[in-house]
C-alpha cells in the first residue's frame, strides 16, 4: 500500500464501512506502532478544523534477544519514517507527551535506533508547527529534562511556537484539545517519569491518546480516562516483556485489572506499545477481551484498526534471523554498529 493509498483508506474509517461508526468528524490514523513493526504510537488525527500529529517519534530496540534489529525492521522504520514525514507536511500541530525518542524525534544522526538523518529529520517534522509539549521543567525526571532542553535548542527551534500543554485546553474552530496534568509513566512514583494524555473533541465526539500509561497501571490515571468519556482511545498497554525484570507481576496484575475496567466503559480501545513487545500478549489479555465482548465493546491493535496485518517484528526478531538470514555485508555492519556511538546507515 502506497502512502497516498494509506491516507485515502484511513480517511474512509468512520464513514460508510462500519469500522468506526462512533466517530465521523474526527479521523484517527495510526502511522507507526508496535503492531506495524516499530516502537512508536505516532498517530495523525484530522478534523475539519485542524490536523494534529501525535508523538512524532519512532524507534527500534537496539538489542533484543542478543540481536540487533533485522534488515526487515530497518526497512520498516525507513518506510514509516516516510509516512510520518508526509503526515507532517499536512499537519498544523505536533504534540510531545514526553521525551522518550519513540515519542519525539531527536536532531542527531542515528541509523541504529531512531533512523534520523541529523537535524534534517526533526526539522521536517517540527518546522513552522505549533508544538504542544510536556512541560520541560516540571514533573519530569533528570534524563527527560535533559532531552527536553536539547529539543528546545535543536528540533524545537524550527517550530512556529513551543507551548507547554500540561493541564491546558486549546481550541481550533469547533475542535478542542484537552491535555491532562502529568500522569505516571506506568505505576505511581515511576522512576521513568511522567507523561501527558490528550483528548481531541469535536461536536460530542472524543478521541483520547494515552501513551505509555502501561495499562493504565495507575488507578488515578484510570479515573482520569473514565472521566474524559472517550468513544475511542489509543492506549499504551502493560509491559509484559519486562515482567520480573523491571516490573513486578503485582504491578502487571493491577495494570490488567485497570485495563479490564477501561474496556468495559470505552467503546473502542486501540491497545499498543509496551504490551505488544511480548509474544504472550494475547494470552495475557484474554480476560480483558472477554470483558470487552461482554460489554459489547471492542479492543484491537493499531494495525487491525487500519485494516492491516499485525507485524510484531521486535518480538519475532529471533525468528526473522532464522527465516531470513542477513547478508554478510549487513552482519559486518551490525557488529560495528552495536559497538560504535553512532552507526552508519545499514546496507539493507
Amino acid at each position: 500500500m502506497t502512502t497516498a493509498m494509506f491516507f485515502s483508506f484511513c480517511r474512509c474509517l468512520g464513514n460508510d464501512d462500519g469500522v468506526m461508526p462512533m466517530l465521523d468528524k474526527i479521523k484517527v490514523m495510526p502511522l507507526a506502532a508496535e503492531s506495524l513493526g516499530v516502537r512508536s504510537m505516532c498517530t495523525l488525527v484530522e478534523t475539519p478544523d485542524v490536523n494534529v500529529l501525535l508523538d512524532a517519534g519512532i524507534s527500534l530496540c537496539p538489542y533484543r534477544f542478543s540481536l540487533p534489529p533485522h534488515p526487515i525492521e530497518f526497512k520498516t522504520i525507513e518506510n514509516l519514517r516516510s509516512l510520518i514525514a508526509e503526515a507532517a507536511d499536512r499537519t498544523d500541530v505536533v504534540t510531545i507527551s514526553h521525551y522518550h525518542f519513540d515519542h519525539h524525534t531527536p536532531s542527531y544522526e542515528d541509523w541504529l535506533v531512531n533512523w534520523t538523518e541529523g537535524g534534517e529529520t526533526a526539522r521536517q517534522i517540527y518546522e513552522n508547527k505549533k508544538v504542544l509539549l510536556k512541560n520541560p521543567k516540571e514533573k519530569i525526571n533528570t534524563n527527560q529534562r535533559k532531552r527536553a532542553w536539547i529539543f528546545q535548542k535543536t528540533g524545537g527551534k524550527h517550530a512556529r511556537t513551543l507551548e507547554k500543554a500540561d493541564g491546558k485546553e486549546f481550541a481550533f474552530g469547533k475542535t478542542v484539545m484537552r491535555f491532562s496534568e502529568p500522569v505516571p509513566h506506568g505505576p505511581e512514583n515511576s522512576v521513568t517519569g511522567w507523561v501527558i494524555m490528550s483528548l481531541i473533541e469535536r461536536e460530542g465526539e472524543r478521541f483520547m491518546f494515552a501513551p505509555d500509561v502501561q495499562g493504565p497501571m495507575s488507578e488515578k490515571t484510570l479515573e482520569l480516562i473514565k472521566a474524559a468519556k472517550p468513544q475511542v482511545i489509543m492506549l499504551g498497554g502493560p509491559p509484559f516483556y519486562l515482567a520480573d525484570f523491571k516490573v513486578s507481576e503485582t504491578q502487571l496484575r493491577l495494570a490488567l485489572k485497570n485495563l479490564e475496567s477501561l474496556v468495559e466503559t470505552v467503546p473502542l480501545t486501540i491497545l499498543e506499545h509496551h504490551a505488544l513487545r511480548d509474544e504472550t500478549w494475547r494470552e495475557r489479555i484474554k480476560k480483558v477481551r472477554e470483558k470487552a465482548v461482554k460489554a459489547q465493546n471492542s479492543i484491537m491493535t493499531a494495525a487491525e484498526f487500519v485494516g492491516k496485518e499485525n507485524r510484531f517484528l521486535e518480538s519475532a526478531r529471533k525468528q526473522l534471523y532464522a527465516d531470513y538470514p542477513p547478508s554478510k555485508e549487513f552482519e559486518k555492519w551490525s557488529r560495528e554498529a552495536v559497538t560504535s556511538e553512532r552507526a552508519t546507515k545499514p546496507p539493507i
